[in-house]
């Protein structure tokens, strides 16, 4: 449902500016790919507490 969501969103960016959607699709990946290793470390100093039963 969320890339359904997203999609229809992109869409929408492309009917306002091709570029800019565009642009978009490119850098996503890149922004992705920045955000990953943040998101492993929440993970694994998170995961003590998850094992301990917090939420």
């Amino acid at each position: 449902m969320n890339t359904l969501i997203a999609f229809i969103l992109w869409l929408m960016l492309a009917l306002w500016s091709l570029p800019l959607a565009l642009a978009a699709l490119v850098l996503w990946p890149l922004v992705w790919l920045l955000v990953l290793p943040f998101r492993l470390l929440a993970a694994v100093l998170l995961l003590p507490v998850r094992l301990l039963g917090g939420k």
